[in-house]
């Protein structure tokens, strides 16, 4: 049978081509947002113009883990402070240049000389501490690490406690410089010889009648003033309500507490390092029977000092879940100054080693500014682009599984444990928080209704961004339910 050829079918042509132009209309409409512009979700863009927060002050990227294309960038190269979503730098890098299973060691031991044990349960040489900058010497471990030493048969210290801090380089520092508030624990000093975070744990306790206060950490000479006046007031802010104050061994607590609140914890910083292990130390030493004659001094371990105990931390696949679920800036530091290759470990190391690590893996980030690793900092800055490239890749590297795991999960722990707990994003969402004053932040992992995963970077700077949250929220929403 003879066949015409298109050409001979003028009806049929036009036909065709309507179906291609329809074909490439639909193609153009179901094409990535990236691919039309920079266009964000109407939801985001809404709850942004209702906090006043001009789209100039925001970056963000959304890209999904198996694409080279992102969903969507805006101001994705602009440098941004990222608060404390940058752990995602120092943990990664930590976890793929130190592995998962690295643990630190802090060691006890002693210049008695000649010493093949306790005499009659006498040390007569100076006992040293010798830190390398654990970041989870928690009460716990250090009471174990005490326990050793008894378990040994030594009973009296003839000598000094000496600590020695030498594993880490550091300037001198101040507390009250980043916010003038010193006594908060989050800051603390990085620390060779880190012991309890360098932290108090206090329990504020109201019943019907009045405001007690508690202390939880074992002290030799704490003295706790409590002028805290009972209110029938809500629980909200209840933190920004007591104020401390330090004198000597005494801490004074003013200002009022709420009925509602029942037990809250209090956690300060309230001494110099020399003076908190030493209150603690002799606390728990006298505890478990023994004595310390000496004094609590710095000093480096002489080389011929003996090796008597060793406490060793958990591995820091478990501190990078409690840096990254908690925000926890002073263990954030920590792993941070370990990653220096050179001893004494500075910070100025941890710079260049991470800085050669991500050329290794080809990850070109050059706004990026690292100031300690931990994101409690005004100078730290980096692009919606840099972190997105370190999600990405983060994904492919063999430790994916305990950074992924480290994250908080959206409505069910860490900081994001009473956000985003009715929804589709519940549970869904597995992302680094980030809060300063003037900046907000989330970077990390959500998986939506298909079983799509994507990374999710979206950081605003501006006076207004604690108005930020129901926009990040509502972009969340919007990749999970898409």
């Amino acid at each position: 049978m003879h066949r015409k050829t298109m050409a001979q079918q003028p009806g049929r042509v036009h036909s065709h081509r309507r179906a291609l132009l329809l074909t490439a209309l639909v193609t153009f409409l179901a094409a990535p947002l990236c691919a039309l512009g920079n266009a964000l979700p109407p939801s985001v863009t809404t709850a942004l113009k209702d906090a006043g927060i001009p789209l100039s002050s925001v970056a963000i990227v959304v890209q999904n883990v198996d694409h080279d294309q992102a969903l969507f960038r805006h101001n994705a190269q602009q440098a941004m402070n990222p608060a404390s979503a940058m752990k995602l730098l120092t943990t990664y890098a930590a976890l793929e240049l130190l592995g998962p299973a690295y643990t630190w060691k802090t060691e006890v031991l002693t210049d008695a000389p000649s010493f093949n044990g306790p005499n009659n349960g006498q040390l007569g040489g100076n006992l040293y501490l010798r830190g390398s900058g654990d970041p989870r010497l928690a009460l716990e471990q250090f009471w174990l690490l005490l326990r050793q030493l008894r378990a040994r048969g030594i009973n009296t210290i003839n000598g000094d406690l000496v600590l020695d801090r030498s594993a880490f380089a550091l300037p001198v520092h101040d507390p009250a410089e980043f916010d003038n508030e010193p006594l908060r624990p989050y800051n603390a000093g990085p620390d060779a010889l880190l012991i309890n975070l360098k932290s108090v744990h206090l329990t504020v306790h109201a019943d019907a009648e009045r405001v007690s206060v508690i202390s939880e950490t074992p002290s030799d000479s704490l003295r706790i003033e409590n002028h805290l006046q009972l209110t029938q007031e809500t629980c909200a802010d209840w933190r920004e309500k007591i104020k401390a104050r330090v004198d000597g061994a005494t801490i004074e607590l003013a200002g009022s507490f709420a009925a509602a609140c029942g037990d809250k914890a209090l956690h300060l910083s309230p001494w110099p390092a020399n003076v908190q292990v030493e209150q603690l130390f002799r606390a728990l030493w006298g505890e478990l029977g023994g004595t310390l004659r000496g004094h609590v001094r710095d000093g480096p371990t002489p080389h011929t000092a003996r090796l008597l105990a060793v406490q060793e931390s958990p591995a820091l696949s478990e501190v990078v879940r409690e840096i990254n679920k908690y925000s926890n800036n002073v263990m954030a530091r920590q792993v941070f100054l370990t990653l220096s290759i050179e001893r004494p470990a500075s910070a100025e190391g941890a710079r260049q080693r991470i800085k050669a690590w991500l050329a290794d893996k080809q990850l070109q980030i050059p706004e990026l500014v690292i100031d300690n690793g931990s994101g409690l900092s005004r100078s730290e800055r980096i692009s919606a682009d840099g972190l997105s490239q370190l999600l990405l890749a983060a994904w492919k590297s063999p430790v994916m599984p305990e950074l992924m795991s480290s994250l908080p999960v959206a409505g069910i722990d860490g900081t994001l444990k009473k956000r985003l707990g009715i929804g589709a994003a519940t549970g869904r969402a597995h992302l680094k928080t980030g809060y300063l004053e003037g900046v907000r932040a989330i970077a990390g992992y959500a998986l939506d209704s298909r079983g799509k995963r994507w990374v999710v970077v979206f950081m605003i700077n501006d006076p207004k961004s604690r108005f930020g949250k129901p926009a990040m929220d509502a972009l969340l929403h919007w990749v999970v339910e898409r």
